[in-house]
């Protein structure tokens, strides 16, 4: 399938029974929280289904900054303040946790230390 075909066979459609209205909270310090309002495909509040919370915040590193965030387990945005801080703790250790076992993954790697790319190897 050439670059043309791929363009013409990927699916732009929005999906009108998932659609959500985003408000973004935040106190210009440590984080943000999205707040996404189910709506229905007029605008109008869909009650049917519950908002959601996303938790955003960014620690900086020596290669800059590194983003966090995860869903808030929350049905209010008070609940969603409270839970911030655990939820960025528990997300950064998931995140520690990965780049550990990507580190280990590539330590067993078999190590070529020759930086000469030779023929038939």
């Amino acid at each position: 399938m050439n670059g043309q075909e791929q363009i013409h066979n990927i699916d732009f459609s929005i999906d009108k029974t998932t659609l959500y209205r985003e408000e973004s909270i935040t106190d210009l310090k440590v984080g943000s929280i999205r707040r996404l309002i189910p709506v229905k495909p007029d605008g109008s509040a869909d009650s049917a289904r519950t908002e959601v919370f996303i938790g955003h915040t960014q620690l900086m590193s020596p290669e800059g900054p590194l983003p966090i965030q995860s869903e808030l387990t929350a049905t209010t945005l008070e609940e969603a303040i409270d839970v911030f801080p655990a939820t960025m703790k528990q997300a950064l250790t998931e995140m520690v946790e990965k780049i550990q076992q990507m580190q280990r993954k590539e330590d067993l790697k078999p190590k070529n230390d020759s930086r000469i790319i030779v023929p038939g190897r």
